[in-house]
């Protein structure tokens, strides 16, 4: 039996925060992939779809603030990976996670509550030595908001480190807005989502 994309996407998202992404779905609810659409971009992701009964739902501040740091936590474990989360996950939760809910609570501060239920998160962080982890968009528009990356730094004589930040659609993304710094190590670190 086909389950409906939503409701696998839901499942699939259920099963990484409730379990911190270090149980991996089943391989059945993750090769059901749709066909790609004509206009997809040549970029590796694009915001997700929601069905109507999604977009019908209003929320509150507090409950879009919750959902969106479920949201965001999953995407962070599924851009570290298996390798890099254990190493950094206790300074990530301390440091870097508080900062992006302040982020977060001050974009829902921008729009009226029953706006809130059009903006989401992004699925796929980027691998590799991608800097992508989520955005924040508008479903109803497909509108960029907020853009939450990581980049490594390898400062001479340093070792490598992990620098969080953020860009905002207010000056088209340009400038670069840290959320904190997370020291590796001296040995270089391994590809995002391995």
């Amino acid at each position: 039996m086909k389950l409906p994309s939503w409701l696998r996407k839901t499942l699939v998202a259920a099963i990484t925060v409730c379990t911190f992404g270090l149980v991996t779905p089943p391989a059945s609810l993750l090769a059901a992939k749709e066909p790609p659409s004509d206009d997809a971009s040549s970029s590796d992701w694009q915001h997700s779809p929601t069905s109507r009964a999604e977009e019908a739902v209003s929320l509150t501040r507090a409950q879009f603030i919750e959902r969106t740091m479920e949201k965001a936590v999953a995407q962070s474990h599924e851009k570290f990976g298996r390798k890099i989360a254990p190493v950094i996950e206790d300074e990530f939760r301390a440091v870097i996670l508080p900062r992006m809910e302040e982020v977060i609570a001050e974009l829902a501060d921008r729009y009226p509550e029953e706006e809130l239920r059009y903006l989401a998160v992004s699925e796929n962080p980027s691998g590799g030595q991608g800097e992508r982890i989520f955005h924040l968009y508008r479903m109803d528009t497909g509108e960029d908001l907020v853009r939450f990356h990581v980049r490594r730094e390898h400062p001479p004589q340093d070792g490598y480190w992990f620098q969080f930040h953020y860009h905002t659609c207010d000056d088209g993304f340009q400038a670069h807005h840290e959320l904190g710094k997370i020291y590796w190590s001296k040995n270089t670190p391994p590809n995002w989502r391995t």
